[in-house]
């Protein structure tokens, strides 16, 4: 009896001690490499924007000529460079500041000042911005050069076009520019143009004066990238 009850005793305390005893600590999972998610672009890192463009202007009872124009655009900052714009053999540097918005209505305007020099020499203020609604654009480029060697030839300069697009790749509207760059016997030149593009090629044709026996033509071609 005493030893029976002892054996009671001994195997009560046997499974008093496995139950109060701590469990034993499970290994942490092993965590395998995965391969970190592709990086995106923030809108703080913006990326560079460029274009370059040449019209080619067919005049006549003067000499031919063609004029390039390359800009880069980063988030705010728009950077130009252009020649045979002002006057043929003249460049000019341009420092610019973009602002852009809207939705149904789409609208951009770039401030900009810069610097010309060849031919002519000046410093010039300058802006340039556009407004879309639908398949409708209204654009225009336009800027006042003050002619640091003769002041009475500062001059305002400008381009405007006004487009349809019936189709995503086909534009057609009036245009209208003021220059000095060639000799004409209008103050402000007027015109129509016709325009198709591919992905990131444009060409445009424009007829200035066509109500004349001596219209002007132009020929653009432009590649942004």
């Amino acid at each position: 009896m005493v030893v029976g009850l002892a054996g009671v005793l001994v195997l009560a305390a046997r499974c008093a001690s496995a139950q109060s005893a701590p469990a034993p600590e499970q290994a942490a999972p092993v965590e395998t490499p995965s391969t970190p998610p592709a990086a995106t672009p923030s809108a703080s890192e913006a990326r560079w924007a460029f274009g370059v463009s040449v019209y080619t202007y067919v005049v006549p009872h003067d000499r031919d000529y063609a004029q390039p124009t390359i800009t880069a655009d980063r988030d705010w900052l728009h950077l130009e460079v252009r020649y045979d714009y002002e006057a043929t053999e003249t460049g000019s540097l341009w420092l610019g500041y973009n602002f852009a918005g809207g939705d149904t209505l789409a609208w951009t305007v770039t401030p900009m000042l810069g610097g010309v020099v060849g031919d002519t020499w000046g410093i010039a203020p300058g802006v340039r911005g556009s407004v879309a609604w639908w398949r409708l654009e209204l654009s225009s480029e336009d800027e006042y050069v003050f002619d640091t060697t003769t002041s009475h030839d500062s001059f305002f300069y400008s381009w405007s076009e006004l487009t349809l697009a019936p189709l995503e790749w086909v534009r057609i509207g009036l245009a209208g520019q003021r220059t000095r760059a060639y000799k004409t016997d209008r103050d402000l030149q007027r015109g129509v143009l016709a325009g198709v593009s591919y992905e990131h090629v444009n060409l445009t044709t424009y007829v200035f004066d066509p109500d004349t026996h001596t219209p002007t033509i132009v020929v653009a071609v432009g590649v942004e990238f």
